[in-house]
């Protein structure tokens, strides 16, 4: 049995594409694996859990419930565009909720494993918007808007960060070195495995003159795919996906 992560499929209702290829997913490779961890921007925006009635929810909902009640244990991390899914969706999917920075054991050797948005230190607005964003206060208060109304404060945001996107320094989006280091000291030199940046690779970190490896998840447009643990080691998956949803 095996252990998949996957990350920033960015799941959305005009992407009917995307939620094809994921239905595929968990029908297909996950139903072989024992453990599912789904790493961040599961869904492009998640507006609260009363939107789980949502048309283009119910096939991806069950799809999970259907991969959890098979005897997968399925774990789902916040992200940067769902970081309101909350217990209603867990219990739906039969999913647990994870912490934002979690360090676990994986075929015997000790992994930390985040949405890796928390790394890019370089992109101060973001992380200003970030820290607003996990407020709970702010968040009660979105989430006592009408459905409608968030929906239409979501796009507006979208449409904000896309044209502050265009205008930031690809390298302030990526995630900072040191900032890497320090959570990989703080963990205890482990094996990191992220997503967010949508830029899959794996890379090697001397802390204190210990190797770490980490490994970045690609998003679900080009190239596409999930990373794979077997008692052997960790391998690349390709997926495919006609475009990039970043």
């Amino acid at each position: 049995m095996t252990t998949l992560f996957v990350s920033d499929i960015h799941l959305a209702p005009d992407r009917p594409d995307l939620s094809a290829a994921f239905l595929s997913f968990l029908g297909g490779p996950a139903r072989e694996a024992s453990g599912i961890y789904i790493l961040g921007d599961l869904f492009d925006a998640w507006l609260g859990d009363d939107d789980l009635a949502h048309p283009a929810w119910r096939p991806i909902i069950q799809g999970l419930r259907h991969l959890s009640d098979g005897g997968a244990a399925l774990h789902v991390q916040h992200g940067n565009r769902d970081f309101l899914l909350g217990e209603a969706f867990a219990r739906a999917c039969g999913a647990r909720l994870m912490p934002e920075a979690e360090l676990t054991t994986i075929e015997g050797e000790t992994t930390l494993l985040m949405h890796g948005d928390q790394l890019c230190t370089e992109d101060h607005a973001y992380l200003a918007w970030r820290k607003q964003a996990r407020d709970p206060r702010w968040q009660a208060q979105f989430l006592a808007l009408p459905l409608d109304q968030r929906r239409l404060l979501a796009a507006e945001l979208r449409a904000a960060s896309s044209a502050q996107k265009a205008e930031k320094p690809a390298e302030i989006m990526d995630v900072n070195a040191h900032t890497v280091a320090a959570a990989l000291r703080a963990a205890g030199q482990v094996r990191l495995i992220h997503g967010h940046t949508h830029r899959p690779a794996r890379h090697e970190h001397s802390i204190d003159g210990v190797r770490c490896e980490r490994w970045v998840l690609p998003a679900w447009g080009p190239p596409g795919g999930y990373l794979e643990s077997t008692p052997g080691g960790l391998w690349p998956r390709p997926w495919p996906s006609p475009t990039d949803s970043r």
